[in-house]
């Protein structure tokens, strides 16, 4: 008697349910060797307590040049021009040089980073370590914007990377490689309404303080045209709470000449024009985020453009960053900061327990002792990623190697940190270590020399030798 014939249908079918099996105990594995630890979704109804966050202060600055080198100067500074009356948007289109979408790298901070210690250490030796030391998070401002904001955020989940080194977490945006895809072939309607706030900012930017551009060929007060590989940025120091924060982060101009300090910082913004009470709380809800975006690199003012559907350019409002909550307290769907304030410090709390708790440095000693057989592994900084979907919460998990290298991407990585950075720090550490270990020796031994030599080292520095070019105290 032949066997009973079976549906390809039947054997696809059953193929599938095996396959979804096979992936459920793949989770149920993982999630066992990497447990998820969870931080519930914030009320906003809630009375909030207030966190102290410091106004931010200025560190230094650099530029992106055509060509994308980082340069620690400020040739991609632009200066703030009203824009001709009903300028057109869509102008330069077709001219556009579009940086390419990439995973959210630090690397261009971590180069701010390192020069800020290599400036202090020619002051003092040790200094530069010590001041990073009490840095508890470096971030790009558009991750700390996400974070802050996510009380209010009804939409759009968010996920990063996280690096506990030295003390300090580092933070990166986690973009996978379909996400990029999505983000480098949007829709050509999206792909215009995003040309016209860069179109915004070429018109209302001239490259001489209160000088309103004039170029051959184009239209009198056009800027030049959009280039999204230049970009002028500005690095800042602020404490959230107990924690303090390196931020940096993109600045549009400013209006007079740059004297190193925040106060004549503007950010340019676009908007549809408002036609009625739906548009109103629309736009008023948009500036959440207008407000942290200014607020955390310490911009006094922001300029937004009204237009037009089809890119005409209809009004100017000038807002003053700190005034903006007021615009909206008390009304339908308002936004508190204090409540954004309150959660993030809560956030970066419970991140901070997780990510050096002992049951997590026991797991990942283990786990890596296991897989390469040696004890030096278990001393290499851990990745971490943190989820957050919107009305659910935080999820955060530490990652396998096979996720850490996907996060590496096969560049010369540890994590998501450059390896020049990483090993700078390592070596910055076993330097210090060494010095340490040589002058208490010699202090041991009675070596009065060896023992002024400690002290003068060991002494508070002079902050005039500390203290570069532009921060603020």
């Amino acid at each position: 008697m032949s066997p009973t014939k079976r549906k390809v249908s039947d054997v696809l079918e059953q193929e599938d349910t095996q396959e979804r099996a096979a992936k459920r105990r793949e989770t149920t594995q993982a999630t066992a060797e990497h447990p998820i630890r969870r931080l519930s979704y914030p009320s906003t109804s809630a009375p909030a307590r207030t966190v102290p966050f410091q106004q931010p202060a200025p560190l230094l600055t650099f530029s992106y040049t055509p060509a994308r080198e980082l340069e620690f100067t400020d040739s991609a500074l632009r200066y703030y021009v009203a824009p001709p009356h009903n300028a057109d948007l869509r102008y330069g289109y077709e001219r556009w040089e579009k940086r390419p979408e990439e995973k959210g790298r630090v690397d261009g901070l971590l180069r701010a980073v390192a020069k800020m210690r290599e400036r202090m250490e020619r002051g003092e030796p040790g200094s530069g370590r010590r001041w990073l030391e009490g840095v508890g998070v470096v971030a790009w401002r558009g991750v700390m914007t996400k974070i802050l904001t996510a009380p209010y955020e009804e939409r759009d989940g968010w996920e990063m990377n996280v690096m506990d080194v030295g003390g300090t977490l580092y933070f990166e945006e986690h973009l996978s490689d379909a996400k990029l895809r999505d983000k480098e072939d949007m829709a050509p309607h999206h792909r215009l309404q995003s040309y016209y706030g860069y179109s915004f900012e070429a018109w209302s930017t001239s490259s001489r303080p209160g000088v309103r551009e004039r170029m051959d060929g184009h239209p009198e007060g056009w800027g030049g045209d959009v280039d999204t590989n230049v970009q002028w940025c500005c690095v800042v120091k602020t404490k959230l709470g107990d924690t303090r924060l390196v931020i940096g982060g993109e600045v549009d101009c400013a209006r007079e000449k740059f004297t190193g300090k925040t106060n004549g910082l503007v950010e340019l913004k676009t908007s549809m024009v408002i036609r009625g009470a739906q548009d109103e709380a629309r736009f008023e809800k948009k500036l959440l985020k207008f407000y942290f975006q200014s607020f955390l690199l310490g911009v006094p003012e922001i300029v937004v453009g009204f237009r037009t559907p089809a890119g005409q350019l209809t009004t100017l409002q000038s807002f003053k960053t700190m005034q903006i909550p007021r615009m909206v307290r008390g009304k339908r769907g308002a936004w508190d900061p204090m409540v954004c304030f309150d959660w993030g410090h809560h956030f970066l709390t419970f991140l901070k327990s997780v990510v050096r708790g002992p049951d997590a440095d026991v797991r990942a000693a283990d786990q890596e002792k296991d897989e390469t057989g040696s004890e030096d592994a278990a001393d290499m900084p851990r990745v971490w990623r943190v989820a957050f979907q919107p009305k659910v919460g935080i999820s955060v998990t530490l990652l396998d190697d096979a996720a850490v290298r996907e996060v590496e991407a096969g560049e010369d990585r540890v994590g998501f940190l450059p390896r020049w950075y990483h090993d700078e720090l390592a070596s910055a550490s076993e330097n210090d270590a060494t010095a340490s270990n040589i002058a208490d020796g010699a202090i041991h031994r009675g070596d009065a020399d060896a023992r002024v030599e400690k002290n003068t080292h060991t002494a508070p520095p002079d902050s005039s030798k500390l203290v570069p070019s532009g921060w603020v105290t």
